[in-house]
């Protein structure tokens, strides 16, 4: 099946503007929207990077804190309960460590027991440490990750809001491994991550914002040069029908008045000098002079048809219908059975009324010459709004590739039909299968 439906062209630049104006909002729209999408997405990629770069200082301070500071103040007499020893941890944490980030600090022992907390009542409680806080003291790695206040561990510490624990391994004087645990403040956390990709994010904000103002009045341009493009085009198109509707009649016009009427006053000459009788002519020249007016009465006919053809008087003169049943005539004469049908009060343009004629032309002489049909019906109709043309033959019919060789081959009769439906605002829609026949339907407005 062949199908063309395409919007007009418009006539001039005032009527183009609103469709370049929305042509480029709709541009402008997806762009934003695409720019939406992008950024949500790179803000959450940015996000999800800037808070695994804060958990990275985390860790960093973490072990800045434990490793650099605490550490070397651990004395082997606190795993005994030593106060003094304690008290020595307890000095440095409360001047040096705890603070807006870091609210608490616990050392633990591989069994579970606390002997340090900045919460005195914590220290020499006994809870068994899990895996991750085990994996800790065996591989020597930093862990931070979201606390969850819900053991009883935590219990002191459900009044700070969200915290973040950090655990990392230090060692006592002879050795001895200890997990050292930091609880900093989620905000904290949070607003280093923030400090770290809202940079980027109102980098690449501008960015992209700059790159859609830039691409708004390039594809303003493009649109406005392919309106422009489109009007020429129209024009153009306009001027070559023009341009052929005129050759179309000054040869119609010359051959009636020239060689029509030539052929006419031949005929009259041999049909008298065959009726002669003053010397009546001989039997067989005045058969042949007979015959030689027959000819050329036959040659006049087929002129005129031809001339119906190129420029159909009747289409102006007597309507639509009168000239698609001259357009019909010739085809009983060659076993093609015809049917018309013309709407009653059928009011058309006569730009619609000369599109039909010039369609309905080009289909008949394509059924006529290819495609081998005995029946052939032509409708012409107003239907919701629309003026139809259909013409159904019973024909071969053709496919996409027949179609395509013959306008390879410089047939290009369809394609300017299709040009000038879309020129008002119309569809051109033909199915054809082959042995199916071929239907034909033209649809222009109804003015």
């Amino acid at each position: 099946m062949l199908r063309l439906r395409r919007p007009t062209d418009r006539s001039s630049a005032a009527q183009e503007a609103p469709s370049v104006t929305a042509a480029v909002a709709q541009f402008a729209v997806a762009g934003l929207i695409a720019l939406a999408v992008f950024l949500a997405g790179s803000l959450f990629v940015l996000r999800d990077l800037g808070r695994s770069e804060a958990l990275r200082d985390a860790r960093q301070f973490a072990v800045l804190t434990g490793q650099g500071i605490v550490e070397p103040e651990v004395r082997a007499g606190l795993l005994a309960g030593d106060r003094v020893a304690a008290q020595r941890i307890d000095r440095i944490v409360q001047e040096r460590v705890l603070g807006e980030r870091i609210v608490r600090i616990k050392i633990w022992t591989r069994d579970g027991r606390i002997v340090y907390s900045d919460e005195p009542r914590l220290i020499g409680s006994v809870y068994r440490l899990d895996a991750s806080k085990l994996d800790v003291l065996r591989t020597g790695r930093t862990r931070a990750e979201l606390s969850n206040l819900a053991g009883p561990e935590n219990r002191f510490e459900r009044g700070l809001g969200d915290l973040y624990e950090v655990y990392l391994p230090i060692r006592t004087p002879d050795g001895t491994p200890l997990l050292f645990e930091t609880y900093q403040r989620g905000s904290s956390v949070t607003s280093t991550g923030r400090r770290i990709w809202l940079p980027f994010a109102g980098l690449l904000l501008v960015c992209l914002v700059l790159l859609w103002l830039v691409q708004v009045p390039l594809a303003w341009r493009l649109a406005d040069r392919l309106r422009r493009s489109q009007l020429e085009r129209e024009t153009l198109l306009i001027r070559t029908v023009e341009a052929s509707a005129d050759e179309r009649r000054r040869i119609a016009a010359d051959l009636h008045d020239g060689v029509v009427q030539d052929l006419a006053g031949i005929s009259y000459s041999l049909s008298a000098a065959a009726e002669g009788t003053d010397p009546a002519p001989p039997a067989p020249l005045r058969t042949t002079l007979q015959d030689a007016a027959t000819g050329t009465r036959h040659a006049m006919r087929r002129l005129r048809s031809l001339l119906v053809e190129i420029h159909p008087p009747n289409l102006r003169a007597a309507g639509l219908e009168a000239a698609l049943e001259d357009l019909l005539s010739p085809l009983p004469g060659r076993g093609i059975a015809t049917n018309l049908s013309v709407g009653d009060a059928l009011q058309l343009s006569d730009e619609t009324e000369l599109l039909f004629y010039r369609a309905a032309g080009e289909a008949i002489r394509n059924v006529e010459r290819h495609a081998r049909a005995t029946e052939l019906s032509v409708r012409v109709a107003r239907e919701r709004g629309v003026a139809r043309l259909e013409i159904v033959d019973n024909g071969v019919g053709f496919t996409e590739a027949g179609r395509e060789q013959r306008r390879t081959a410089g047939h290009v009769g369809l394609s300017l039909l299709e040009e000038l439906a879309a020129r008002m605002h119309g569809t051109l829609e033909v199915q054809s299968a082959l042995g199916g026949g071929t239907s034909f339907v033209l649809e222009v407005p109804y003015t």
